[in-house]
């Protein structure tokens, strides 16, 4: 919960404003200044205060105890100007809540934590556990010294500024490792979520009994517990409430799979019980096993001491780290038409693949040291596969793509490469059809297609074929990759098939590089279009038969009843 406080009619304008943006998220504290930030502060997980950074100091300084635990605060000036990022900016999140406030109310967001400044990830921004000298070794890698990597454990991370090489003595390290070690001298531990720990149980297992064999397992192999990703098991054991009760306890999932799958996992320890009770000669093993990795502690049974039977059993797999995939959609071009998750995704990746003019376009986003990887036109399948392979290789790596990366872009050659032994994110972005369409008019009112002209991939009696459908089913059609040099005449083939169903004097816009500073466009004809205004930087959106020029903006319109009674009323 966010806990808003102000004390003048602008600061509680400006508060309404996000109280409203965000009903479900935050909490007016009403009455004198001092008592609603005590409250808050006891209360919330971060605070907005509007009012003065200095007042806000003094209320907040006597009730800070550690930057772990205490909430973040953002300070936003009396005349909304900026949003500042006063305690928290990490472990309280006063950072990422100091832009979201600043988009909102138009506030210009000031963060002055190092890490942010210089654009290198503060290593307690990783979303992983974290232990040891985290100031020492961070202010080392803001120095811009040698700082080694010790990765026992592969786990994508975003690009930091490592040295490479051998680790000398005396020099910070960033140890990446599920063992329960304690962290040296200039040192520090990332826990990453690598153990699975799968569980068979009786009915009616007492939770403190699966805690005790998953805690012992654990210690017994030298494994930290801030390493756990989950507990595995069986379908049947689902709801089992020892089980669940447990995995609560340790803050991690219940990860279940069914009977018939575990039992085509092979595993070193089989028995009859579990075959008999469940449909699977293994429950521990092969449920830890089931999405691969390394056994690192077989199965082993519950001691009680009261004297009776086990009614536990656990096995312990340090999962394959896994790669992870983000196809990015950049948008037609426009910064500012580029989302905020595309810009987060490229600040997380560690390596960047993409087409060298649109990696120029947001080059200046990208964390010092991250690994480029650029080429010319016509690399789009070896782009795909250099993704992938990064990927599979632990990698946190963005693939990037103008417009929609699913749309004629990078998503599709990508994921036909991909296997299930990556993760794949998908980064939607604005289109060149919307962005075209955004400066014509509204000519995307109703149904409408998008098809490419270009016949390298696709064979033209293909395409022909499409264009015709879409003239004769009365769809508006954009055009993708409509003219080139090499490919002259099927941009006038496919406006004479879709002559043959409208009028001559149907609207037609043409949009030269969309949302840039050097875009055109021009409203004409079907008639009266000449190819040559067109390249492959240009989108060209022939109208329907509804389709109008209203004010010189290409209009259609939402139905055809329109053209029969008076239109209706905007809603």
């Amino acid at each position: 919960m966010i806990g808003l406080i102000c004390a003048t009619a602008a600061g509680a304008a400006a508060r309404d404003r996000l109280a409203a943006a965000w009903p479900d998220r935050t909490r007016v504290y009403d009455g004198p200044v001092g008592d609603a930030v005590r409250r808050a502060f006891g209360e919330c997980e971060q605070l907005v205060c509007f009012l003065a950074t200095g007042a806000v100091v003094r209320l907040v300084a006597p009730l800070l105890s550690d930057k772990a635990s205490d909430p973040g605060v953002v300070c936003v000036d009396e005349a909304g100007r900026f949003a500042v990022s006063l305690v928290g900016g990490h472990g309280g999140g006063a950072n990422e809540l100091a832009f979201a406030v600043g988009e909102l109310l138009g506030a210009e967001p000031v963060v002055t934590t190092a890490t942010d400044a210089v654009g290198v990830p503060g290593l307690d921004t990783l979303g992983l556990p974290v232990e040891g000298d985290v100031a020492g070794v961070t202010r080392a890698l803001l120095d811009g010294g040698p700082v080694a990597l010790d990765a026992e454990v592969a786990w994508p991370l975003p690009a930091l500024p490592f040295t490479a090489g051998e680790r000398t003595p005396g020099m910070p390290v960033v140890r990446l490792t599920d063992r329960a070690v304690a962290p040296g001298d200039g040192e520090v531990l990332l826990r990453p979520p690598s153990l699975v720990v799968g569980v068979g149980a009786s009915r009616g297992v007492p939770a403190d009994e699966v805690l005790g064999l998953v805690e012992g397992a654990l210690r017994d192999a030298g494994l930290s517990p801030r390493s756990l990703a989950a507990l595995a098991t069986v379908d049947a054991k689902r709801d089992e409430p020892g089980i669940v009760e447990a995995a609560a306890r340790l803050a991690v999932p219940v990860v279940t799979y069914p009977a018939e799958e575990l039992a085509k996992v092979e595993v070193p320890n089989p028995s009859d019980a579990p075959l008999a009770a469940v449909g699977t000669p293994s429950v521990a093993e092969a449920s830890a096993l089931a999405r691969g990795g390394e056994l690192l502690v077989p199965k082993r049974k519950s001691a009680r001491a009261d004297g009776h039977a086990s009614m536990a059993t656990c096995a312990v797999v340090r999962r394959p780290a896994r790669g992870r995939l983000a196809v990015v959609g950049l948008g037609p071009g426009a910064r500012d038409l580029l989302t905020p998750r595309a810009t987060a995704e490229l600040r997380r990746a560690a390596v960047l693949v993409g087409l060298d003019q649109y990696v120029d376009q947001i080059r200046d986003l990208l964390r010092p040291g991250t690994r480029i990887l650029e080429s010319g036109l016509g690399a789009e399948e070896e782009r795909a596969r250099t993704a992938v392979e990064e990927a599979r290789r632990g990698q946190a790596v963005a693939l990037i793509g103008s417009g929609d990366a699913g749309v004629y872009a990078m998503a599709s050659p990508a994921l036909a490469e991909a296997s299930d032994d990556i993760d794949v994110v998908g980064v939607p972005g604005v289109t060149a059809a919307l962005a075209a369409g955004a400066i014509l008019g509204a000519p995307l009112g109703h149904d409408h297609v998008s098809i490419s002209l270009s016949d390298l991939h696709t064979p033209w009696e293909v395409i022909e074929r499409r264009v015709r459908a879409a003239a004769e089913a009365d769809l508006v059609v954009t055009f993708y990759n409509p003219r080139s040099r090499g490919r002259d005449w099927q941009l006038p083939k496919a406006l004479s098939i879709l002559a043959g169903h409208r009028e001559p004097a149907t609207p037609v816009g043409v949009v030269r590089n969309a949302s840039r500073p050097d875009g055109t466009s021009r409203l004409t004809t079907l008639a009266e279009l000449d190819p040559a205004w067109v390249d492959m930087m240009t989108v060209v959106t022939v109208g329907n038969t509804a389709t109008r020029d209203i004010a010189g903006r290409m209009v259609t319109p939402r139905g055809y009843r329109w053209q029969e009674a008076a239109p209706e009323r905007p809603r």
